[in-house]
């Protein structure tokens, strides 16, 4: 509750200088309304009437590149596509609640070589250094975003960015995700922050980056409902009323505020990054005037050092654990029928990295060949005692956009010369050409990657049940193209992997003994019905071997009908109907303790398509929206009501009827 008043506050002093600053606006209107009409024509000539409003008082210019981008990209103030708002795409399935475990299903292959603790099933809820956005612009701008949907479910999220000086960035992300959950033990509560900075010398020779980022994850664990006939008993439409597997035994509160985690994931990771750039190359200057002269630089060489610190902590705690449960999951033996039951793990991982980039065109910075060195300390506090391991690594990259912006090329790799990863290595290439407006743009990919298991199938990890240390290093292949143009985009990717490794069942581990081929064709298009009414197509195919651990649909589609427009000059509509539906598969189990989801095949998710209806809106900076999802558990058995549950894995029934809304409000300070 204290976290909250002081983030309500925050907020708060925010928005007061924009409050004081309509204020001020609202006095002057007053002012010279009042002078109107008076004997004093001097008054009268200075205030004939009100001033007409000039949009471009309130226009900003903001730009922000990734790390190791050198594009440009603007916001996105589009508001026919939910995803750009929610904290899951689409092609996501949770298990019942934002917030919950999740995995896309449309596959895409972990190709991080190095070390790697093995816990990916909350990642699209975190902030990441990749994910950092660094921005320039002319006028501080911040971003407060709100929802409330069903349950007490609700998601604030707050950004802030402004540029004191034109050399200086600075600002800050913050997101809380809270979820009580339909089901008893389903409450998630999530708190991401991130500030990050940019500044570059007034000579524009040196330049560095800052940032500092955490994640909390707080996810209780049900382990699904004990018997799926239960959802058609018309005595527990109430679904807290279902019994369920882990944590049963607690009383249900459907209450936001409350983020203890009685049953489940504790997971936390904090990270500090710095990366500082001095070039040497060719000076010149502008001269604005008499008096103001513009500095300009060319670097040809580009020294750099970075500096990240890590830190991860992963818990699983269940204060009631039912012996008969952890000894048929885990093969665990508890010392009461009811006890409790704890497993920790903590790593800490330092890198330290110092290249050099050569820039061989003189005026085309997006143009550079880049080599170095990594060195990385890896600590960790396990069930044994603590591990301390290294990584020695050598990269390389070519990198060229041409300043005509038709040829975008990109050839990198990594190998890791010595360490705890020693062999692991990573190549990347792509080659992309934009054509015009008409045939818009084309490009190719390769990908292989060399990299040793996650640590969790190592036996020293406190989440390594007995299991055998996996030692063959997967190695996966990734190729594709795509193509991209006004009329429809395309795409292809093909995914050959080697020794992928995965769970078998709740906590045993293996590596696949044949090669897993995936094949992935994407379509998307805009399809113009009439004047107003619009079409989204998303299709995505996919074919695997049956036999294969690695489990996805054969079809997914996401489609949405909308009638759009714009009204009275500045609102603009959005408002219609959106199907997802993919084909019936064996659909992953979940795993609670380990936080792995793992392959099956004795259960087939056949759910019927996920319906829901829309409105969305815009006004200027401000965007609302209102939603009623799942449509389509519509029931009239035992009475009308939204009972016909889907299932995202076996056990776990996705919710009921959806309302939810929210808003999204930017301010020009």
């Amino acid at each position: 509750m204290k976290k909250l008043i002081i983030f309500m506050l925050c907020c708060c002093g925010l928005i007061q200088p924009l409050l004081a600053q309509q204020r001020g606006v609202l006095d002057e209107i007053g002012s010279r309304a009042s002078n109107f009409g008076s004997g004093n024509n001097n008054a009268r000539k200075d205030s004939i009437g009100f001033e007409h409003r000039d949009d471009r008082k309130d226009s900003i210019s903001i730009t922000y590149k990734f790390l190791d981008s050198v594009k440009n990209n603007t916001l996105d103030s589009s508001i026919n596509d939910f995803d750009r708002y929610f904290s899951l795409p689409s092609a996501y399935q949770y298990l019942g609640n934002n917030g919950a475990a999740a995995y896309s299903m449309i596959f895409k292959p972990f190709v991080k070589p190095g070390f790697d603790a093995g816990f990916h099933a909350f990642d699209i809820y975190k902030y990441t250094l990749e994910g950092t956005k660094f921005y320039k612009t002319n006028r501080p701008f911040t971003q407060l975003g709100y929802q409330l949907a069903s349950g007490k479910e609700q998601m604030i999220k707050v950004f802030h960015t402004q540029n004191p000086r034109p050399n200086w960035n600075f600002g800050m992300d913050y997101r809380l995700i809270s979820a009580p959950g339909f089901f008893v033990t389903q409450n998630t509560n999530h708190k991401n922050f991130r500030i990050f900075s940019t500044y570059q010398g007034k000579r524009k020779r040196y330049a560095a980056y800052f940032v500092l980022m955490g994640n909390t994850i707080k996810n209780s664990e049900n382990g699904g409902i004990e018997s799926d006939s239960l959802l058609y008993d018309k005595n527990k439409k109430k679904r807290f009323s279902i019994p369920v597997n882990l944590g049963g035994a607690n009383l249900f509160q459907p209450n936001p505020f409350n983020a203890s985690v009685i049953t489940g994931n504790v997971y936390k990771d904090f990270s500090f990054f710095l990366r500082q750039t001095y070039d040497l190359g060719k000076r010149d200057t502008i001269n604005i005037n008499d008096t103001t002269r513009e500095f300009l630089f060319y670097p040809k060489l580009r020294l750099q050092y970075s500096f990240n610190l890590n830190t991860y902590q992963y818990n699983f705690r269940d204060y009631a654990a039912d012996s008969l449960i952890y000894k048929a999951w885990y093969d665990t033996s508890l010392r009461r029928s009811t006890d409790s039951f704890y497993v920790r793990e903590k790593w800490t991982v330092i890198s330290n990295d110092f290249s050099l980039l050569q820039f061989p065109e003189t005026k085309n910075p997006a143009q550079f060949f880049l080599a170095g060195a990594r060195l990385e300390n890896i600590k960790g506090e396990l069930k044994g005692g603590t591990t301390n391991l290294y990584n020695l690594v050598l990269h390389a990259e070519y990198r060229n956009k041409t300043r005509n912006k038709l040829w975008d090329v990109l050839a990198k790799g990594e190998y890791y010369l010595n360490g705890f990863n020693h062999g692991d290595y990573s190549v990347n290439a792509s080659i992309g050409r934009y054509f015009d407006k008409r045939f818009g743009a084309v490009s190719i990919f390769f990908t292989n990657v060399n990299r040793s298991p996650s640590y969790i199938y190592n036996n020293g990890s406190s989440f390594n049940f007995n299991s055998y240390s996996l030692t063959k290093k997967e190695n996966i292949i990734s190729f594709g193209a795509t193509a991209n143009n006004a009329f429809v985009n395309l795409a292809f990717k093909n995914h050959l992997i080697t020794n992928y490794s995965y769970f078998t069942d709740y906590f045993h581990t293996a590596q696949s003994s044949k090669v897993i081929n995936l094949l992935q064709v994407f379509a998307s298009k805009k399809i113009k019905l009439t004047k107003k009414w619009n079409w989204y197509v998303d299709l995505v195919a996919q074919q695997t071997d049956g036999a294969s651990p690695v489990k996805v649909p054969l079809l997914f589609t996401r489609n949405r009908l909308a009638f759009e427009g714009q009204y009275f000059k500045n609102l603009n509509v959005s408002t219609g109907i959106e199907v997802r539906y993919y084909t019936p598969y064996k659909g992953y189990n979940y795993s609670p303790v380990m936080g792995q989801f793992m392959p099956q095949d004795t259960v087939t998710l056949s759910n019927r398509p996920d319906i829901s209806a829309f409105f969305h809106f815009r006004i200027k900076s401000f965007t609302a929206f209102v939603r009623a999802e799942n449509l389509n558990t519509m029931s009239f058995t035992n009475g009308f009501g939204f009972t016909n549950n889907n299932f995202a894995a076996p056990h776990y029934p996705t919710p009921g009827l959806m309302i939810r809304f929210g808003i999204q409000w930017g301010f020009i300070n």
